[in-house]
């Protein structure tokens, strides 16, 4: 007697939840490489942004740390406020003193330079050419801060109060707040630094 083969197979059912189950780990899989190619988005992002920030940062300080009287001899800092400051430097190979302005516009940073020309010589601010440092500044007040004489970073850690006294003035501060995606996780980038300006050193 021959034994009876089953033949049925799957049957619709069994079919439907198979299919089923198989779309929803297929779904979840894509789910789960795209937030981890987002992720890595994010920290490249996030790690380039830091990157342009620090340069932005270090190139302000050390143009700042060379300022001098002009090549007309005004003082060394010619304007201090919370989102702008002007200085003279020598940052280029020549031996004329740039005027230096670092401003904020919307939310970026700009270096403006301006080269004396003519006779007798001025700085003519029509012959500024001025350039993006830094983008997507999150600083809604302050992003520049003055110190006098008196700040040892100890004992005394504040910075002058607005408007400032530019004869006062000895040391620089600039803090950077980067938001590439504002109200977006991750937080903002925050980059500090200060430098003294060689020339204006009370001892």
């Amino acid at each position: 007697m021959f034994k009876k083969i089953n033949s049925q197979g799957f049957t619709m059912l069994e079919i439907i939840v198979v299919v089923g189950l198989f779309g929803l780990f297929s779904l979840a899989i894509a789910e789960l490489m795209i937030w981890s190619n987002h992720g890595k988005d994010v920290i490249f992002e996030q790690l380039s942004k830091q990157n342009d920030g620090r340069i932005a940062s270090q190139d302000f300080l050390n143009d700042l740390r060379r300022a001098s009287y002009s090549s007309v001899g005004a003082y060394p800092i010619e304007l201090a406020t919370a989102k702008e400051i002007i200085f003279y430097s020598n940052i280029d190979t020549d031996s004329w003193k740039e005027k230096v302005r670092y401003f904020v516009s919307g939310t970026t940073l700009r270096r403006g330079l301006t080269k004396p020309s003519g006779t007798p010589l001025i700085y003519n601010s029509a012959n500024e050419t001025a350039v993006d440092v830094a983008h997507d500044l999150n600083n809604t007040t302050t992003l520049f801060y003055y110190y006098d004489q008196n700040y040892d970073g100890i004992t005394n850690t504040s910075s002058m109060t607005f408007p400032i006294d530019i004869s006062k003035v000895r040391m620089v501060g600039i803090k950077l707040w980067l938001d590439l995606k504002p109200n977006v996780s991750p937080a903002p980038l925050y980059i500090e630094g200060k430098t003294e300006i060689r020339n204006l050193k009370s001892n």
